[in-house]
């Protein structure tokens, strides 16, 4: 009997690593893809769109790592992304204060058609998670992360028609700033999670 359920959660676990590898993939290419068109376009939120890719790439190598460790091990893992997440929020607010204080227009063709390509490729990653969300404190923050990677394409995209229409830098700074709180709700969530199955662990 033993045997049988060791078996089903050797399966489960290399199900996860698989995932996991494919959506590492995806998310490295566009982050270098993303931050090239954001360097390019002058554009916060592109650039937080750009590092929210980075992050969830170390995010995910990190949840390969924690697949086949034990709920502790997953827990601390977990507390480490939330980390990354304020760390990406820290670096998009540095880049909203340098904008207001030296203020330009991003190039808003590059910043819709990068945030479309974006959204693609994270709606990719969010349907092969959708059914490890809830697996483990491993497998649901990384759900989040990749959740939040398509509140921010459109986000980016709605700033890019914004500044198309005002012909200001004013909409792409309030949609980064409305992005860092947005990863600031996510990293305390993630951490909240990830504290509270520690606890249990212990």
């Amino acid at each position: 009997m033993s045997c049988g359920c060791d078996s089903s959660l050797d399966a489960l676990r290399e199900r996860q690593r698989g995932t996991l590898r494919i959506v590492l993939v995806i998310n490295a290419v566009m982050f270098i893809v993303i931050v090239v068109a954001a360097i390019y376009a002058k554009s916060s939120a592109l650039l937080s769109d750009s590092l929210d890719n980075l992050g969830d790439a170390f995010t995910y190598g990190l949840s390969i790592y924690a697949v086949s460790r034990g709920n502790a091990a997953k827990a601390r893992v977990a507390l480490f992304k939330g980390g990354l997440i304020f760390l990406a929020a820290f670096a998009v607010a540095v880049q909203i204060v340098f904008k207001i204080l030296t203020p330009s227009v991003p190039v808003f063709e590059m910043m819709g058609v990068f945030s479309l390509l974006g959204f693609a490729a994270n709606s990719l990653c969010l349907y092969l998670l959708w059914r490890h969300r809830h697996e483990d404190v491993n497998m649901s923050s990384v759900w989040e992360c990749s959740r939040n990677d398509i509140a921010s394409n459109l986000s980016v995209f709605v700033a890019a028609g914004a500044v198309w229409l005002t012909g200001t830098g004013w909409p792409d700074i309030a949609v980064a700033s409305c992005l860092v709180l947005l990863l600031m709700r996510s990293a305390i969530r993630v951490v909240a999670s990830a504290r509270a199955e520690l606890a249990a662990a212990t």
